[in-house]
């Protein structure tokens, strides 16, 4: 699969930027913590909708050793919370070409960044 091709051919510094889902969230994936160990440790930025009904997360499938290091909704929220009540997000990603530092940030419909991650680039 993917995930393993990416490993054996020693591919870093993998994000994966999502929007399927209606609510933001930073995911932390690790084979220490999965079913299927055969990949590199990877993230991935959730933000949506841009305009439609906000849900709550529902339960992560642990294949794949996921954490929710960040969700942008309050937990037990009633779901599919219109766009009026503001539960609407949107992300940036800022690469400084000098450190190698991915910046990551998710932010709600005002614009105020609600979460906000530093990556250093892996070596290879």
């Amino acid at each position: 699969g993917v995930l393993r091709h990416l490993r054996d051919h020693r591919v870093r510094n993998v994000v994966w930027l999502t929007a399927d889902v209606h609510y933001a969230a930073a995911h932390h994936y690790d084979p220490a913590r999965a079913r299927f160990t055969e990949f590199d440790p990877f993230w991935e930025f959730v933000a949506g909708p841009l305009h439609a009904g906000t849900f709550g997360p529902n339960e992560l499938d642990p294949t794949f050793g996921p954490q929710a290091r960040f969700v942008g909704i309050p937990a037990g929220m009633k779901p599919n919370r219109p766009p009026s009540a503001g539960l609407q997000f949107f992300g940036t990603l800022n690469l400084d070409g000098r450190t190698r530092v991915l910046t990551v940030r998710l932010h709600d419909l005002s614009g105020r960044a609600i979460f906000s991650l530093d990556l250093p680039a892996q070596e290879i």
